[in-house]
């Protein structure tokens, strides 16, 4: 098949030498056969595929030695020149001009011409296969994802990508059979040639991670050096690989830091619960020590103010489970608007004489689904931090507006339809080099005392656990703004009647059996029930409950903590479900990761601690009515 034979140009202007060369290699070559130079050179250009040229020197209008010359650049064929003894000075000239790879005299032996065909062609073969292996080679480095070369064993390039020529601020080319060394500044150039020298001597590939540092900034580098032997054994060449892990590290970093959030919120979390049975013990014994106090305005006073502590006491420990996500959110639709217009009294009394708080509030805002005390919670922390940031006054702006996000427009919010609550003020800014901690936890700037580090990382909490996210922008002297994203609703706002507590006449004594393993707290609860008038029965563990109650069949309400030893309070209220379906049931806890029990808060009644006794009333009633 002609189409796999390789071409072969002949270029001579006598038909007859032509007729012979096509007899001498018709069976293994497809032969192209011309009698003008001309002619040979436009066959030249457009056939790329070319293997060998024989070119006669004595031609008319151009001597084989020069049309061979203009061969040479248009394409990559081995050529013959065919001459004349009285031609050899031409054959001389184009060896030295190396226009040519051999030459044959006239008349030629047919197989010493054979064989000098056959040989130009495999080595023209030879050199196009070498040439697509460098073509893939070099495609490989360039596309492989990092900057890679090749050294001979005085440091030398052999080979190298783009990526490496370029961190050294040439093209591969110009750089092949220098030294790496050359191009580095000495105390860089020392540390390489010593990384190599170790690499080179050592076993195998060793691998190192390199900071390396440019203008203000630091870029990691990790760098795997592979040694390459020869027949013998020895080294020949090193491989050097160079990764950029910059962004890696920071995103190492930064789930290195998740980690120690997570393990903070799982902290601040425990803390919390231990925080809510402290409180509601104080807060518990401080209310009836105010209702049982004889006539004394000082010691009332007193209880008071501790009564007063214990509620910021309370305030805290809600931030607390905030940031550690854990807290029971109680989420609705809302009209954000709403929210921020009646927090006016409360702003007013928080951010002093010196300071003016302005509205600027959409009126076409969407609605969104969130804890609408715990926005109020968040609003009036912002609120409060751009009031410390006016030391001398100054004007606090909160607006709304409804905003539509494409991927990547803020970071760690997703794309889609949101609404926005902004808080301003004209305070001093933030500098750069905090802006990046201010939403971490127990991160402050304020001195000891004055703040403690949570109030934006609760409000960040709030918003991604909403669905939605947090974003600051800021400069120093020019004021700061945060915006609170949280997800568009489809809905109308829920209106929520809020109860007046009101004390009944008389109330329907109930016999109660009281679960807790905090004595503290128990007695507390224990005291409250019975200023109700209910008649009471106290264990302190599930176990000792159960026992209580199959010997007693005229228990009208089981009230139990969540997190007991042994036998939790779930365990223990599914037991009951289970013997006494009936009798209903009221969850105490001061803190639980309630997300992780499927029949909560649904299947059974759940009151947080701390409480007031007016709380615990309330939902008395509601599960004993009827």
């Amino acid at each position: 098949m002609n189409q796999t034979k390789p071409i072969l140009l002949a270029v001579d202007d006598e038909p007859d030498i032509l007729t012979a060369l096509g007899d001498l290699f018709d069976d293994r070559f497809r032969l192209i056969a011309t009698t003008s130079p001309e002619e040979g050179l436009a066959i030249a250009s457009r056939e790329p595929d070319i293997a060998v040229i024989i070119s006669d020197q004595r031609m008319p209008g151009m001597a084989g030695d020069e049309f061979l010359e203009r061969a040479r650049g248009l394409t990559d064929a081995e050529a013959i020149l065919l001459t004349g003894y009285a031609d050899l000075g031409a054959v001389v000239g184009a060896l030295n001009r190396g226009g040519i790879v051999g030459y044959v005299t006239k008349p030629w032996d047919p197989d010493t011409l054979r064989s000098m065909v056959i040989g130009a062609q495999a080595r023209w073969q030879l050199a196009r296969d070498l040439a697509v292996e460098r073509a893939l080679l070099q495609g490989l480095l360039d596309h492989a994802g990092g900057a890679i070369s090749f050294k001979d064993r005085d440091g030398r390039f052999v080979r190298l990508n783009r990526e490496k020529a370029a961190d050294l601020g040439y093209q591969p080319d110009q750089l092949i059979g220098r030294r790496e060394t050359d191009f580095l500044t000495p105390g860089r150039a020392a540390e390489v040639a010593r990384a190599d020298a170790a690499a080179a001597a050592g076993p195998g590939r060793t691998e190192q991670i390199e900071e390396r540092r440019a203008g203000n900034g630091a870029r990691w580098f990790q760098v795997q050096r592979i040694p390459i032997t020869d027949q013998t054994g020895a080294v020949a060449h090193l491989a050097t690989i160079e990764r950029d892990i910059s962004d890696q590290r920071v995103m190492e970093a930064r789930l290195r830091q998740a980690d120690k959030i997570k393990a903070l919120g799982t902290l601040a979390g425990g803390i919390a619960h231990d925080f809510n049975n402290l409180l509601t013990a104080i807060l518990g014994s401080l209310n009836l020590a105010l209702r049982r106090l004889p006539a004394d305005e000082r010691l009332e006073r007193l209880l008071k103010n501790a009564l007063t502590a214990a509620n910021r006491g309370t305030s805290l420990t809600q931030r607390l489970l905030t940031f550690s996500r854990r807290q029971d959110l109680a989420p609705r639709i809302v009209d954000a608007n709403a929210v921020v217009s009646g927090m006016g009294d409360l702003l007013l009394r928080t951010i002093g004489a010196l300071n003016r708080v302005e509205h600027d509030l959409s009126p076409d805002l969407w609605t969104t689904v969130v804890d609408p005390e715990q926005l109020e919670l968040a609003l009036l922390n912002l609120c409060i931090n751009a009031r410390d940031a006016m030391p001398e006054g100054g004007v606090i702006t909160v607006t709304t507006r409804n905003r539509h996000l494409s991927e990547g427009d803020v970071a760690e919010v997703a794309a889609g339809d949101y609404i926005v609550i902004a808080v301003a003020d004209t305070g001093c800014g933030i500098p750069p080099d905090v802006m990046e901690h201010v939403f971490e936890p127990f991160f402050t700037t304020k001195d000891v005392g004055q703040g403690t580090g949570l109030g934006l990382a609760m409000v960040h909490g709030l918003a991604q656990q909403s669905g939605g996210g947090a974003a600051i922008a800021s400069e120093p002297g020019r004021g700061t703004i945060v915006e609170l994203y949280f997800p568009r609703s489809i809905g109308v706002p829920q209106d929520e009647q809020k109860t007046v507590e009101t004390c009944p006449a008389e109330e329907e004594p109930r016999r109660i059996l009281l679960v807790d393993d905090d004595r503290e707290v128990r007695e507390v609860v224990a005291n409250f029930l019975l200023d109700m008038g209910h008649d009471l029965i106290e264990t302190d563990s599930g176990a000792a409950a159960l026992t209580a109650l199959a010997a007693d069949d005229r228990v009208d309400l089981v009230i139990a903590d969540l997190a007991m030893p042994g036998m939790t309070g779930f365990e223990f209220a599914t037991a009951v479900r289970e013997r006494w379906p009936a009798l209903p049931i009221l969850m105490v806890t001061g803190y639980a990761d309630i997300t992780k029990l499927p029949s909560l808060p649904g299947e059974f009644a759940l009151l947080h601690k701390p409480f007031e006794q007016a709380e615990l009333r309330a939902r008395i009633a509601e599960l004993t009515k009827g």
